[in-house]
């Protein structure tokens, strides 16, 4: 039983860089596209406020 714990243990502090790296990147570029977005509506805003 020990051994088993052990073996759990050592897969929960494993980490896998490339997978972790991967996962950073697609988060950071939703955080990109996010700030893009925000900033391209808020453009739109004022454009059309330029309207009038």
């Amino acid at each position: 039983m020990i051994n088993t714990l052990e073996e759990g243990a050592g897969k929960l502090t494993l980490a896998d860089t490339n997978e972790e790296g991967a996962n950073l990147l697609a988060l950071q570029t939703q955080q990109s596209l996010a700030s893009t977005s925000l900033s391209l509506a808020a453009q739109a805003d004022q454009n059309v406020l330029r309207l009038f």
